[in-house]
């Protein structure tokens, strides 16, 4: 079941490349469409309407899959679901689109701007930005976990936040080194 969610606020969006949770390194990290985990996935925050206008939504195609299949049970109510409601009440949403699936590699989710126009390839979304988001909306139940997911098709960007690298923690400092003092070499 397709659905759109509307003016929602990116949240860590990974759509540039693949990426997967390195155990290692313990931070996600660019890999290969193929590595195990691959994915190209973002979240984003709803407003209480927006929750419960998606909470809708994925019951009714939870209980259409139930209906649909002869044969297994599916519990009453899922298990897992695509959202959250964080200890500060912030609600938070997860949609995502693996890397492949078998051997075929998955294409990108499409981003677009405003007026539709395609966005590069190596366009990077930011946190914090407006977007509209396109899902499929996917029910499952393997006999030991059930639950429903959000897999990612396509991103409109409303309103691009500007990115926020590593804060600088300092103070200028009168008389030190600065790039407009540095002697250019000739």
């Amino acid at each position: 079941m397709q659905h759109m969610l509307t003016n929602v606020t990116a949240r860590y969006p990974r759509l540039n490349a693949t990426y997967r949770f390195d155990q290692a390194e313990m931070r996600t990290v660019k890999c290969d469409p193929f590595a195990d985990g691959a994915a190209y996935e973002m979240q984003f925050v709803l407003t209480d309407e927006q929750a419960k206008d998606l909470h809708q939504v994925c019951m009714q195609a939870y209980a259409n899959a139930a209906a649909l299949d002869q044969k297994r049970k599916w519990p009453e109510k899922p298990t897992n679901l695509p959202y959250k409601r964080l200890d500060d009440g912030t609600i938070v949403g997860k949609a995502k689109l693996k890397g492949a699936y078998g051997d075929d590699k998955t294409q990108p989710p499409k981003q677009v701007d405003a007026e539709r126009k395609k966005l590069p390839d190596d366009f990077e979304l930011t946190t914090g930005s407006t977007v509209n988001i396109a899902v499929v909306v996917v029910p499952y139940n393997s006999g030991s976990i059930n639950g429903i997911s959000l897999r990612l098709r396509a991103v409109q960007v409303l309103d691009l936040a500007e990115y926020e690298g590593a804060e600088d923690p300092f103070t200028s400092v009168s008389g030190g080194y600065t790039m407009s003092s540095s002697p250019s070499k000739a």
